[in-house]
């Protein structure tokens, strides 16, 4: 299989994460801007896409696909099926599909290609959008491990990434991808707190992000369960356990399970998968 540097690649819907794909694909020179062609609903946005990074962009969805190695979709859910019937006779067994599209199963995509394309799922995050993102990976069944490697290749430019089996893909969707709305509402909510007992708003709020981020770096550094490393900053009758007696008392141990038990529900119902 040619190297990433090697492929065309065309972008099927440069929204967000579409020109984040774009900007950081071309700024890592993983793709030359001859390599690359991407598509949008509207003529204002292709312009923009084209003045801003020097691509190739059209609203024509076929035209982008026929002569593109790796085909990324980054359309919403309820646009798959339209997006589908629109370029499905154009798409060749030789190419890659890569999808970010929430909820939408490798298997949708095959029966509706109606052919052997090789299919891989992803679900990145927000956090992709400044390159310090996750995106869950997985192969379709005629995804091999080399489709995989550029897949991987691809979501690099955007962060980490993870190789899943399918079945994790919509519970990686309730935690990866919408955990980062729940962390903005404990940084908001930490950002009060110092707020209420006299901190300025903008210091509050730049201590509070940065204790989760520094907390969050623990973890992936150190590898410790987060169990382990919360005792190492409760000191015995320390004002830190005060706090999380009253986190206890709150619920939030409960409330934020039970937030990534709702949105993995909903990331299984947003598409009908037949």
């Amino acid at each position: 299989m040619a190297l990433l540097s090697e492929s065309k690649i065309a972008i099927i819907g440069a929204g967000k994460m579409g020109e984040t794909l774009i900007g950081s694909l071309l700024e890592a020179k993983a793709v030359s801007k001859d390599d690359m062609v991407a598509t949008a609903k509207h003529e204002e946005r292709v312009a923009i896409i084209s003045k801003k990074y020097g691509v190739r962009s059209t609203t024509d969805n076929r035209d982008a696909v026929k002569s593109a190695d790796v085909v990324i979709l980054c359309v919403k859910p309820q646009a798959v099926r339209e997006v589908l019937d629109e370029i499905k006779n154009t798409v060749a067994v030789k190419q890659l599909l890569i999808s970010i599209a929430a909820s939408v199963s490798t298997a949708y995509w095959e029966k509706h290609l109606g052919k052997n394309v090789p299919v891989v799922r992803t679900m990145p995050n927000t956090p992709c959008l400044i390159r310090k993102g996750m995106t869950a990976i997985c192969p379709g069944q005629y995804a091999s491990d080399d489709h995989l490697r550029r897949a991987e290749d691809i979501f690099k430019q955007l962060g980490k990434t993870i190789i899943l089996d399918e079945k994790y893909m919509d519970a990686a969707t309730g935690l990866s991808a919408s955990g980062p709305a729940f962390i903005y509402i404990v940084i908001e909510s930490m950002a009060e707190g110092g707020v209420k007992v006299g901190l300025p708003r903008a210091i509050a709020t730049e201590l509070a992000a940065q204790a989760v981020f520094g907390g969050a770096s623990m973890v992936l550094e150190t590898r410790e369960h987060p169990a382990l490393l919360k005792d190492g900053v409760t000191t015995p009758a320390g004002c830190t356990i005060d706090g999380i007696m009253e986190l206890e008392e709150g619920g939030l141990r409960v409330t934020l399970i039970k937030s990534v038990v709702k949105a993995t529900q909903r990331a299984s119902e947003l598409i009908e998968n037949n």
